[in-house]
């Protein structure tokens, strides 16, 4: 939908890869589908949720057996963006690194993306 032709929307590093693959495997998942929405100090919340079966209007991601749905009214927010996964002494989660965001949160739950000239 806002794809450059020959670019993904979306990159996974090799250790998102593994792990999105290794998720999908344990619950039967068709992919990771992704998206945003309005919430948190900052004024939006990226979503993750494992889906059953792809959405067609997705944009579809794959890389080393992983599969990323995109929703369709996130793919002009996460276009560009890194998914990351990191492991620490406390914990081990997904990270974004997109070049959209602005603003984050002190606890980076949330985010504001740049403002996007309305279509005339």
């Amino acid at each position: 939908m806002f794809g450059i032709p020959g670019k993904q929307a979306v990159t996974l590093t090799p250790a998102a890869a593994k792990k999105i693959a290794q998720l999908m495997a344990r619950d039967n998942a068709a992919g990771l589908r992704i998206g945003v929405k309005k919430g948190g100090c900052a004024g939006m919340e990226y979503t993750m949720d494992f889906a059953a079966e792809v959405n067609p209007m997705d944009e579809i991601v794959e890389q080393d057996g992983a599969r990323v749905m995109i929703a369709p009214m996130a793919q002009m927010f996460l276009f560009g963006t890194e998914i990351d996964y990191e492991t620490s002494l406390l914990d081990s989660s997904f990270r974004f690194r997109n070049p959209n965001v602005v603003e984050s949160c002190g606890c980076g739950e949330s985010v504001k993306f740049r403002e996007t000239d309305a279509p005339a």
